[in-house]
């Protein structure tokens, strides 16, 4: 196990790493952390708080992941952050823990995040989820499967992102991002489907054409929500139109912040 870890690196003897855990020159590993194997801590970085960190990730120079939230509300709780497999966790990334007793901010598998992103405190991050450089992600985000963040922009407290969505760089985010589109703007707007996306996705082409006749209706067919909502209905049996429909219903029910409009 010492020859994994640089002798500079301070590590408090009840961290919990597996022996195969290697661990760079300068890194900080605090008492309450747990890492599981084959995961690679790079040099400088800081892993501090009731943090759990699963196998074969990639933490790079710089990161700091655990530490406290910035939330005034915050009044010393030992709160998480539990990271699972297969992770690419770039140069100086933060990842808050969460605010209240027995909350804990998430990010799952296969996921990248670029240099600089920000993860707020309670932001639940699923699977194979790609962030760009220098995003900010809020307190309370939540980001679908296989979403796609282009880079260098903000997105608010609170907001949901929808599976295989992509949302163009430099964006303002204040609503939520429905499933299967492309978002881009500020203020931002629905432009199309993320076609591209869905097609490296594995999406049939019998999905494509019901997706994109959603598309149509939703922000094509001047109708309002609920006429759009009756109009889905009429459509095929489809779990991708059965995940959109539900994640459209509930965007617009409190405590949530609402969808972001299609173009005029």
């Amino acid at each position: 196990m010492l020859t994994l870890i640089h002798p500079t690196a301070v590590i408090h003897p009840r961290a919990e790493l597996h022996s195969t855990v290697e661990v760079g020159a300068y890194a900080v590993i605090g008492e309450r952390v747990k890492i599981g194997p084959q995961t690679k801590i790079g040099a400088h970085a800081i892993i501090d708080g009731l943090t759990e960190i699963g196998a074969r990730n990639q933490i790079f120079p710089g990161a700091a992941i655990g530490l406290e939230p910035q939330d005034l509300k915050y009044e010393g709780s030992l709160t998480r952050v539990d990271i699972g497999d297969d992770n690419l966790i770039r140069e100086y990334v933060t990842i808050n823990r969460a605010t209240q007793p027995g909350e804990s901010t998430t990010i799952g598998n296969h996921n990248l995040l670029m240099a600089y992103v920000h993860v707020g405190h309670n932001c639940s991050i699923a699977d194979r989820v790609i962030i760009a450089n220098a995003v900010a992600l809020a307190g309370h985000v939540k980001i679908e499967s296989q979403a796609r963040l282009s880079g260098v922009l903000g997105v608010h407290q609170f907001v949901h992102i929808g599976r295989l969505s992509m949302v163009g760089g430099l964006s303002r985010i204040d609503r939520d991002v429905p499933p299967y589109m492309l978002i881009e703007g500020n203020p931002s707007r629905v432009r199309s489907l993320n076609k591209i996306g869905l097609q490296r996705a594995g999406l049939t082409p019998e999905d494509l054409d019901l997706l994109k006749k959603t598309f149509r209706i939703l922000y094509r067919s001047g109708y309002t929500l609920n006429q759009a909502l009756a109009e889905l209905d009429l459509l095929p049996e489809n779990h991708h139109l059965q995940h959109l429909r539900k994640f459209v219903q509930e965007s617009v029910t409190k405590p949530r912040r609402g969808l972001i409009p299609g173009k005029k």
